[in-house]
């Protein structure tokens, strides 16, 4: 385990927080769940059949006492929560039948969990894909407040201390948005710095908006987008240290960015990257694994509450980490 996760971990046994796994009879999520709740880092919630939960745990050794086990289809809290969606989605012509079916769905039940405040956030992934989880968390949980997008971010741990934030690097957005707007983008960047300061305790941001130009180097429509989203990005966070357009290099490489872009507040010392496309951000952080010998977690960012995803080939580790990272998502 990495420098961050330690500082994650510690983090969520702080404030232990309730987070709800809706793959609840998959065995490597009940085994998260058994380590989540011995070492105290949060209090999971297993939803599924009873019995199948029950079978996962005798299968793999895994101990549930003092977890929360929930049928979605037997819960007491299954009416409230259908008249909830209901009233939510109403106007989109879901009906009073359409919600109590929905909620019997184990995703739905689960992201009801979290935005009626029975949890603090969601996980999902070993088995859904994302957006099995993703349709549902926008429909029902929303963005936040002043963000219209939800995106990612990659939090790179490197070998070499001396880059970014004592080695931390964030990425973003490497998953979600393939073709971001000027808009989107400055969303994304705003996202991203909020997620280091609360992920990588990474008090003062420093964000970079990456292109292959560095301040007008280079004329190009692409360009021309990243210069507006940067624009956006401060009108929308005016304190927040934010630059662009600038290349990598001269976002994370001191003596460029002194040359390229003189006097600027960011480049040279930037700990947080935004991409301009998904291509841009998926090869770049592929690279700073492979080659630079990083590690790498997901998170997703800008909903009003935290819902992450997995990899179906996760392990019983990436689990129980993710779940971390949600629970100090959660504490804000």
């Amino acid at each position: 385990m990495g420098r961050l996760m330690e500082t994650v971990k510690a983090k969520a046994k702080a404030d232990v927080k309730t987070i709800v796994l809706p793959e609840g009879d998959e065995k490597r999520t009940v085994q998260a769940a058994a380590i989540l709740c011995a070492e105290g880092l949060a209090k999971p919630v297993l939803l599924g059949d009873k019995d199948s939960i029950a079978s996962a745990a005798a299968e793999t050794g895994a101990c549930l006492d003092g977890i929360q086990t929930v049928d979605p289809k037997t819960s007491p809290d299954r009416a409230r929560y259908a008249q909830a969606l209901y009233e939510l989605r109403k106007a989109k012509g879901v009906t009073e039948e359409d919600a109590a079916r929905l909620v019997e769905d184990n995703m739905y039940f689960g992201i009801m969990m979290v935005k009626l405040g029975d949890a603090d956030g969601l996980v999902s992934g070993a088995v859904h894909t994302t957006g099995d989880m993703l349709r549902p968390a926008l429909q029902i949980i929303k963005t936040r407040p002043g963000i219209k997008v939800v995106s990612s971010s990659f939090l790179m741990e490197l070998p070499n201390e001396n880059i970014g934030h004592h080695g931390l690097l964030v990425y973003s957005d490497c998953v979600v948005m393939p073709c971001p707007t000027a808009e989107e983008l400055a969303c994304i960047a705003v996202s991203a710095a909020d997620t280091a300061r609360t992920l990588c305790g990474i008090e003062e941001p420093r964000v970079a908006m990456l292109s292959f130009s560095t301040k007008g180097s280079a004329k190009h429509e692409l360009v021309s987008k990243v210069q507006q989203a940067t624009s956006l990005a401060h009108e929308m966070a005016p304190d927040l240290l934010l630059d662009g357009e600038m290349q990598f290099d001269a976002a994370i490489v001191p003596d460029i960015g002194a040359s390229k872009a003189k006097g600027s507040p960011v480049a040279g010392r930037a700990n947080v990257l935004v991409f301009p496309d998904l291509q841009a951000g998926n090869i770049g952080y592929k690279i700073t694994q492979r080659l630079g010998g990083a590690e790498a977690c997901a998170v997703l960012q800008g909903l009003a509450k935290p819902c992450n995803d997995l990899s179906r080939g996760c392990s019983v580790e990436d689990i129980v980490s993710t779940v971390a990272l949600t629970a100090v998502q959660a504490q804000g």
